[in-house]
């Protein structure tokens, strides 16, 4: 198919850093049949991020505006009346980014963008000034979009309303997050890991992924079982505070800040049980891929229940004490690994999906 004839898709989102929205992009733009699509990005940093030139050799541009950087409101709205007004090659702007989505997408309506999607990933929002305000504002997301999707009933329902919605499931390769035992031993040798019991964590060091309250958890259970030792996955502007807590309780020797890294699949592998004590989610992919190899799972009860996906996964209660977290977590924490299959979570299928829901929309505006 000619390039001409394809369907761009503007992709908005914050940045393309590797997170739980971006991963569920990135996934599906790998899968996503390019002769018929291809998605561009326009970002809020003007700093590159960890898929930005994954995405340039993937034929995608990628537009940079600079409003997380200066914080200009004023600036940020010429920016997006000039970028609409010089790009009319954009009948599709898919919204991913909840905090500033109903000026881009009014933005996108004014200047004549006919498919303008409002896509819901979250079920909450953090409980501060800032957060209550970007809450109230995000509310009106749905008014100035054509189509609403979430990535779950509740995410859909808390930014939507009573409004109908399409689900679009955070789809996973399958075959990548089987468990194999093979990789266990070799990561956990490799890590040092063998006589460990391992408890991981993926997640951005932001408010609403509670990492105070995790290493709460894990400092009882380290009282527990000597041994245990913690994994903490991803990065933000509040990994340092978490690192001063490690070190006030004396437990740097068995808490190990990884970073981001390109292989999580194979520490899902080495791990023995997967903690996520946010304080809301819309639903976490990393709990999907988790499940996906076979691991004992144990999320807050403010995660959406469409996460349970196996009978490893446990919810819990935000005001359970830490030591009951731990208590439950040690109690159950020991299965027989096997891996798992969730057809509605299949990358191959939900991709297909997406790119004819993209079809339909722009079919359907165009007749």
């Amino acid at each position: 198919m000619e390039e001409k004839k394809k369907i761009r898709v503007l992709q908005i989102v914050p940045n393309m850093r590797s997170a739980g929205i971006e991963n569920f992009i990135m996934n599906i733009y790998r899968n996503i049949d390019l002769d018929k699509v291809q998605f561009d990005f326009l970002v809020h940093n003007e700093e590159k991020k960890d898929f930005d030139d994954e995405i340039e050799k993937m034929g995608g541009k990628i537009y940079r505006f600079s409003y997380k950087d200066d914080k200009n409101i004023f600036k940020y709205i010429h920016d997006l009346d000039t970028f609409f007004k010089e790009h009319k090659e954009y009948e599709i702007v898919h919204g991913q980014m909840q905090s500033m989505m109903p000026l881009y997408l009014y933005k996108a309506k004014k200047n004549g963008v006919p498919v303008r999607i409002a896509h819901a990933h979250n079920s909450h929002y953090e409980k501060s000034m800032k957060g209550i305000v970007l809450h109230i504002f995000s509310r009106f997301s749905g008014k100035y979009a054509t189509d609403l999707w979430a990535c779950s009933n509740t995410a859909g329902a808390y930014l939507f309303g009573k409004r109908e919605f399409n689900i679009i499931h955070n789809a996973i390769d399958m075959d990548k997050f089987q468990y194999r035992e093979d990789v266990r031993n070799r990561i956990r040798e490799k890590e040092g890991l063998t006589d460990k019991m391992v408890v991981g964590h993926i997640g951005r060091f932001e408010l609403q992924k509670n990492h105070e309250f995790l290493i709460d958890i894990f400092y009882e259970i380290q009282k527990l079982i000597p041994n245990a030792v913690l994994l903490c996955f991803g990065c933000g502007d509040r990994r340092p505070l978490i690192e001063e807590k490690v070190k006030k309780l004396n437990i740097e020797d068995k808490v190990f800040f990884k970073g981001v890294v390109s292989n999580t699949e194979e520490y899902y592998q080495a791990m023995d049980c997967f903690l996520l004590p946010s304080k809301y989610e819309g639903l976490p992919l990393v709990g999907v891929e988790a499940q996906i190899s076979g691991l004992p799972c144990f999320f807050s009860s403010t995660i959406t229940r469409e996460l349970e996906l196996s009978k490893n996964a446990h919810f819990i209660d935000l005001d359970v004490s830490p030591l009951d977290w731990a208590k439950f977590i040690v109690e159950n924490y020991k299965v027989v690994r096997t891996s798992n299959y969730f057809e509605l979570y299949d990358l191959k299928k939900e991709s297909e999906r997406v790119a004819k829901q993209y079809a339909k929309l722009l079919e359907r505006k165009k007749s």
